[in-house]
């Protein structure tokens, strides 16, 4: 058995920040997180109030191998709440007149097509730009994120494929990472250093963020990381991200850090208050409708109170980062595990300490609309019409749709059979979203288009 000396390590806040009274809201953290235990991975979390940290305790293992704790310190990577900082990158360039957030992204990224609509820096930040996400992609061509060491080149290439836009540039919202990979390189050679040296000299460095870098090289020695772990039947297995890829995600962080990097939204230390400002205006499309998203940060309000936030999500690390101006609050959290709900956390979290100020919810739960029922039951003589070798130029890959008795499944390299699920008429689900068999004029199958969550109207070709 281990020492009670070593578990008391994994519950205690550092450096005595945190009273134990049961009057004060640090008493009931614990209770949040009380999941995660000396035989689990688990999580950080930082509290900022009133410019200052409150709050910084660590839960569970950080390296269930080597019997390693999490501690405040600990260096976890962030997801997606690393796209503020990629944001601030462009800004700070903004700043400087060495570009705006308006020219065309063609400018700096040649390697974009010319698509019918040109597509802008401001919109690949604010997910209006319509570009498919290229995780999606690789995805669909049967390399999905994490599965081989993908790098900037590879996001360049198969972006440069691309043949349409999900839609043109500036009419809708739709997540994508690609927008904040290109801003990355962009970033690079606008400023002619690379993006983690620009981000350690001009943010970083600033902020005294000295637990902070990008996981440009993912074989990389990082002192004090925590492993990342996803769930399984017997335990846990480990989940980490095998790629360069980095700027959508790839931040490498402590909770400490995250809470100095929130309140230069208060007292800028990097930028100005001019800066500071841009990066927290929600964004509009074309038309003038507003949408939530602003510079790498959701700006909506929770409960009532105005909120500044982002999540993240990377192979087994899950991340939170809040911020209510208002009250001059922040939370940031931070998990080494599939299954941490750091989105959660942070608010439950964030309700402790914002007490009177949360307004209860007057209006009930929206409720799921009920899901359709199949309106399509094909025969066999009907499957056999999609039977066939498709061919998408844009992922550089083949689907297979063969029978298998009153069905049909897809076929994909170098091993994959998934079964497809009628829906409507020419319409099935797949692997990561929806495949419609389109026809040419006569009536004969001639095309594939498959939708995802983050790639619309991907076409495959019959051969």
């Amino acid at each position: 058995m281990r020492p009670i000396a070593f578990l008391a390590v994994l519950c205690l806040p550092l450096y005595g920040l945190a009273s134990q009274s049961p009057d004060n809201p640090e008493s009931k953290v614990d209770a949040v997180f009380s999941r995660w235990t000396r035989v689990t991975p688990g999580c950080a979390v930082g509290v900022g109030r009133g410019g200052s940290p409150v709050l910084q305790k660590a839960y569970g293992m950080a390296d269930l191998e080597h019997d390693v704790p999490n501690v405040p310190d600990t260096i976890f990577e962030a997801g997606s709440v690393s796209k503020q900082f990629t944001a601030a990158a462009v800004l700070l360039l903004t700043q400087e007149r060495k570009l705006s957030l308006d020219d065309q992204a063609r400018k700096y990224l040649p390697e974009l097509p010319e698509y019918a609509t040109p597509l802008t820096v401001r919109q690949m930040l604010q997910h209006t730009s319509g570009l498919r996400d290229w995780g999606e992609i690789a995805a669909i061509a049967g390399w999905p994120r994490t599965s081989r060491a993908h790098t900037h080149a590879h996001v360049l290439d198969i972006v440069g494929r691309q043949k349409a836009l999900n839609f043109p540039s500036g009419t809708q919202w739709s997540y994508s990472n690609t927008g904040y990979n290109l801003a990355a390189v962009l970033v690079s050679r606008v400023s002619g250093k690379s993006f983690a040296e620009f981000s350690q000299e001009r943010i970083f460095g600033p902020l005294g963020m000295t637990r902070t870098s990008w996981r440009d090289d993912y074989t990389r020695i990082v002192k004090g990381r925590a492993i990342a772990y996803s769930s399984a039947a017997d335990g846990f297995r480990t989940n980490m991200p095998f790629e360069n890829v980095h700027g959508n995600g790839g931040l490498l962080t402590t909770v400490g850090d995250l809470l100095k990097w929130n309140e230069n939204f208060v007292t800028p230390k990097v930028g100005d208050a001019a800066f500071v400002k841009i990066q927290q205006e929600p964004g509009r499309l074309n038309d003038g409708q507003p949408h939530e998203y602003a510079l790498g940060l959701t700006v909506r309000p929770y409960k009532g109170v105005p909120e500044v936030s982002h999540s993240g999500a990377t192979a087994g690390y899950r991340a939170h980062l809040t911020r209510f101006p208002e009250q001059h609050l922040s939370v940031a959290v931070l998990c080494n595990v599939s299954t941490g709900t750091a989105t959660q956390y942070a608010q439950t979290v964030a309700e402790l300490y914002l007490g009177d100020a949360i307004k209860a919810m007057t209006a009930p739960p929206a409720q799921r609309p009920a899901r359709s029922a199949t309106t399509f039951t094909p025969e066999t003589k009907d499957l056999a019409a999609y039977a066939g070798r498709y061919y998408s130029e844009e992922a550089e890959v083949v689907y297979e749709i063969a029978l298998d008795g009153a069905a049909i499944v897809m076929k994909r390299r170098p091993d994959m059979t998934f079964p497809l699920r009628p829906v409507a008429r020419d319409e099935f689900s797949g692997p990561g979203g929806t495949i419609k068999f389109l026809r040419s004029p006569s009536g004969e199958v001639n095309e594939i288009s498959f939708r995802g969550s983050r790639v619309f109207d991907l076409r495959f070709q019959r051969q």
